[in-house]
């Protein structure tokens, strides 16, 4: 399993940006090897993370390539004041299990 971390400080958004952050949603809903997403927000409320989970890279690179994803990519100082993105191989879970997590 992989995990595409978007880590970022929301700016202003607009009509274009809901547009573009439904879409982006829902084509990732579409795609067999999506598992799912997790956010998170820093205790200061500054800073948010996104954390998509893939199956597999090819999964990962359909998602990067989805023609709405590119635009928003290409427009990201738009509506963020600052961006991370992070890819990571899962090659571990655990825990108590009291804590739920897709991540498995």
């Amino acid at each position: 399993m992989f995990a595409a971390q978007f880590i970022f400080k929301p700016g202003i958004y607009d009509e274009e940006f809901h547009r573009l952050d439904a879409s982006i949603d829902e084509y990732a809903l579409t795609l067999p090897g999506f598992v799912g997403v997790e956010r998170w927000v820093s205790a200061d409320g500054e800073t948010k993370n996104s954390i998509y989970y893939f199956k597999d890279m090819a999964t990962i690179t359909k998602f990067a390539r989805f023609e709405d994803h590119r635009e928003a990519k290409a427009k990201v100082q738009n509506w963020y004041d600052g961006y991370q993105v992070i890819i990571s191989e899962i090659t571990a879970t655990y825990g108590d299990g009291k804590i739920p997590t897709i991540a498995k």
